[in-house]
């Protein structure tokens, strides 16, 4: 019973984590990447349809995206899809293929990046807390006895010290990217 409790939170606290980290990716450090347009659906034939079902997606220099349609036709559906997503840049359509330009970040939207990811980094920890008083409260629900259940709210204690010190060893990766030029 205790070890399922605290199999459970272990499961809640790492999806956690890796909630964080997808929402990382979408935080951009100013080099193209294809995750940026993870976000972007395109209306297709009356559906909306994830881009990255629609079209390849390249990166032919740093800071630069190429979007080639499967279907030539739907270009202008996934422009229309790239302004709707609001995601900050500019698709240059060539009759062939969507260009997208990324900017060089400036050092205020620099620390604009940091603070959204501090922002996520802080409901990684709101959810980890969240997780542990779960399982605090299942366990003081159990049939243990008082020892057991002291034993298990220290580990439970552990997991979260243990999950806090990879949102910190995660944050400091993806500012130390951010901030460099």
């Amino acid at each position: 019973m205790i070890d399922e409790i605290l199999l459970n939170a272990e499961e809640k606290m790492s999806g956690a984590i890796e909630t964080m980290e997808k929402r990382f990716v979408n935080i951009r450090a100013g080099r193209a990447n294809p995750a940026i347009l993870s976000s972007v659906m395109v209306e297709y034939y009356g559906v909306a349809t994830p881009l990255n079902q629609l079209a390849t997606i390249s990166i032919p220099e740093a800071r630069q995206l190429q979007i080639k349609p499967f279907d030539k036709s739907c270009l202008s559906a996934i422009e229309k899809g790239i302004y709707e997503a609001n995601i900050g840049l500019t698709p240059n359509n060539n009759g062939e293929v969507i260009i997208l330009n990324i900017p060089a970040l400036t050092e205020e939207t620099r620390r604009d990046y940091v603070k959204q990811a501090k922002g996520m980094a802080e409901d990684c920890r709101i959810a980890l807390r969240n997780a542990r008083q779960d399982a605090n409260n299942d366990i003081k629900k159990s049939e243990a006895t008082e020892d057991e259940k002291k034993g298990s709210m220290d580990d439970v204690q552990d997991l979260i010290n243990k999950y806090n010190k990879i949102v910190d060893e995660k944050l400091k990766v993806k500012e130390d990217e951010l901030m460099s030029v």
